[in-house]
């Protein structure tokens, strides 16, 4: 189900930089996500348990940013944006409605850098244009001294298990066809990398599937890898959590254990295995010559 909502402002301005992604600011052209992953942190919210069931589309987006843009540039206010923070910007919808695209004619327009990260492979629809982007943003003065480019694409791969990845994120793309669409970006010269999160404890975060992952982005051309672990969020049945856990009890009976004494009382993972989970990807990453951060 599709359906419209009116709304006052499209961009929203962080605090601070992001230290990972490097993002100011960040835009979602639609609410809702017809990928529906397990574990995104956004079940539990007003979208509900089923993120594909209702997309909403922004009206008026592109002209909304447009003014705010314009704002920002006035006032020389630069920095990356985030298209699609809460949602996957080139999920199904996209392709028919276009509403990204649009959003970024007007980022170009304002000459705004872009951070992506996308399970999709409708990106390489707009690789001509964003080009345009890489070359022509303006970025702060300590980004251009160090970066100096005005697109990072980053594909989004929590395993390479391709029954797994079927059960977990069952309107995305499989693995593979992400990183065929990251080795294309990459012959088209942006700046390419991985974002292996969330790593599944006990599934995907192991050392051989760990090294698989890096393996992989190395192989296909990414530039960068970043790595993080599952959060899970909320009591309630539509939220995260709870989704998957019943996902566990379903595949992975033998692991609820674990997962209770890990995530019992609390949402994210302790800042061991947070450590652990740095220094194996930092190993690996130091085996394969490949970066585990973006600058």
């Amino acid at each position: 189900m599709i359906a419209y909502k009116q709304v006052k402002s499209i961009l929203n301005k962080h605090k601070k930089r992001d230290n990972w992604f490097l993002d100011e600011y960040s835009i979602n052209p639609y609410e809702g996500c017809g990928f529906n992953c397990t574990y995104c942190y956004v079940h539990g919210s007003k979208y509900g348990e089923n993120l594909a069931e209702k997309i909403v589309i922004k009206k008026d987006a592109a002209i909304i940013l447009d003014k705010q843009l314009a704002n920002r540039a006035k006032k020389n206010e630069y920095g990356f944006i985030a298209v699609g923070s809460a949602t996957d910007a080139y999920m199904q919808v996209e392709e028919e409605i276009g509403l990204t695209r649009e959003l970024l004619q007007v980022i170009l327009k304002h000459r705004f850098p872009v951070f992506i990260s996308t399970k999709s492979t409708l990106i390489t629809r707009d690789l001509e244009f964003l080009k345009q982007i890489d070359e022509s943003a303006i970025l702060p003065i300590d980004l251009k001294q160090t970066l100096n480019r005005g697109v990072i694409i980053s594909f989004s791969i929590s395993t390479l298990d391709e029954q797994l990845a079927k059960q977990l994120e069952p309107g995305a793309p499989l693995p593979l066809q992400r990183l065929e669409a990251l080795k294309q970006c990459v012959e088209n010269n942006f700046l390419c990398g991985v974002n292996a999160m969330p790593l599944l404890p006990f599934i995907s975060d192991t050392d051989q599937e760990l090294e698989k992952i890096i393996a992989a982005a190395k192989e296909y051309g990414a530039k960068y890898i970043l790595t993080s672990g599952l959060t899970l969020f909320g009591k309630g049945e539509r939220d995260s959590k709870q989704l998957y856990f019943r996902f566990l009890r379903t595949h992975y009976p033998h692991l609820l254990e674990k997962y209770e004494m890990m995530y019992g009382s609390v949402y994210y993972p302790s800042w061991k295995y947070q450590n652990d989970l740095k220094r194996k990807t930092e190993l690996y990453c130091k085996k394969y010559q490949i970066k585990n951060s973006i600058l």
